[in-house]
C-alpha cells in the first residue's frame, strides 16, 4: 500500500483523479477498479505492486509499430480495470479483486528482473495500467535510469495531470 497524491477532500469523501472517472469513495471503500482505498480521508494505492503477471515478451506482440523491434519487455499486469467491457479477453484480472494473498514486488525488484532477463523495456498491460498509476511512477522513473524504455498498453482513460506526470 503506498499513499496516492491524486485526490481532493470531498464532502462525501474523497475523489480519486487517477482516471477520468473520478470516483467519489467514502471512507473504507474502494473506487471502481478496486485499487484505490479511502483511508482516514487519505487516497491509498491498495494494489501497490500486488502484480498478477510478469514475463518477458517480445514487443512486437503490443499494438505498436516500429518500436524497438525485435526488443523484448517485461511485461506486468496487475488486477482490476476502469472500464468493464463485455469482449474483454483478460476478464479474469480486470474484473477480479486484488488476491489477500499476492506479495508485493518492488520496484526495485522488477527493474531487476528486467535486467537480469536482459528485456530492454517494461511495459505495464494485460489488465488497465490506470489501477498501477502510483507503481508506474516508481517503476518506470527507476527503469528510465537503468536505461529501459517504458510502455503502456492502456485505454488512456487517465485524468491530464496523472497523464502528464507519467510522460
Amino acid at each position: 500500500m503506498k499513499v496516492e497524491w491524486l485526490y481532493e477532500k470531498h464532502n462525501k469523501g474523497i475523489k480519486c483523479l487517477v482516471c477520468e472517472r473520478r470516483c467519489l469513495i467514502e471512507e473504507g471503500k474502494k473506487g471502481l477498479c478496486k485499487n484505490y482505498a479511502n483511508l482516514k480521508g487519505k487516497l491509498v494505492h491498495i494494489g501497490y505492486g500486488k502484480l498478477s503477471a510478469v514475463e518477458s515478451r517480445p514487443i512486437e506482440i503490443k499494438p505498436f509499430f516500429h518500436y524497438y523491434p525485435n526488443s523484448t519487455a517485461l511485461t506486468f499486469s496487475g488486477f482490476g480495470c476502469n472500464f468493464y467491457c463485455p469482449w474483454c479477453q483478460n476478464y479474469h484480472l480486470s474484473f477480479s479483486d486484488i488476491p489477500e494473498w499476492i506479495r508485493e514486488i518492488s520496484p526495485e525488484e522488477l527493474v531487476t528482473l528486467a535486467l537480469r532477463n536482459k528485456d530492454q523495456g517494461l511495459c505495464a498491460s494485460f489488465n488497465e495500467p490506470t489501477t498501477l498509476y502510483t507503481y508506474l511512477l516508481d517503476v518506470f522513473e527507476l527503469g528510465k535510469k537503468k536505461g529501459l524504455y517504458c510502455c503502456l498498453v492502456t485505454n488512456g482513460y487517465f485524468t491530464i495531470k496523472a497523464l502528464r506526470s507519467l510522460i
